[in-house]
């Protein structure tokens, strides 16, 4: 039995993989059942450590802010992509979809503060270079596929 979460889900958390069990996390008061409240930027993901073969995050990630003080600096996106890796089971997969450099749709949106380029998770997150690591980031991820898709970048990863 396969189970997916989607990140920043909204009112639906959506399912890309096709998982057996989904669920989703979103700052939201008004979700259903299976989305949890989670404010990702200061929260852990509220799920055990290997328990998703799924992780997705579609218009997500620009809105985390790279770095925060609360009180003590924090990188927020460092801490959310450390997250991700603790609940995918080894072997997972994560997929970020979002609008990206050099595309105006990355910055139109005010709240988008955080803007990734198709070089973010191949030189900071994957399993080569891990330049994330002096940033704080555990892990490491197998960059599967990067396409475009009009403004967003999809970038599909697994946990190794």
């Amino acid at each position: 039995m396969t189970k997916a979460l989607d990140i920043g889900c909204g009112l639906k958390p959506k399912n890309p993989f096709n998982a057996v069990e989904v669920y989703g996390i979103d700052v939201r008061d008004d979700a259903d059942a299976n989305i949890v409240k989670a404010d990702l930027v200061v929260d852990p993901i509220p799920f055990p450590d290997n328990t998703f073969e799924f992780v997705t995050a579609h218009d997500f990630l620009e809105h985390v802010p790279r770095l925060i003080y609360t009180p003590q600096r924090r990188n927020a996106f460092v801490e959310v992509m450390n997250e991700v890796w603790r609940v995918l089971k080894p072997g997972g997969h994560f997929m970020s979809f979002t609008p990206a450099y050099p595309h105006p749709e990355a910055f139109r949106d005010p709240t988008h503060v955080n803007i990734i380029t198709d070089q973010t998770f191949p030189a900071y997150f994957d399993n080569v270079n891990r330049w994330a690591s002096a940033y704080g980031f555990k892990g490491s991820f197998e960059i599967v596929s990067q396409e475009w898709r009009g403004p967003h970048l999809m970038s599909i990863m697994r946990k190794v």
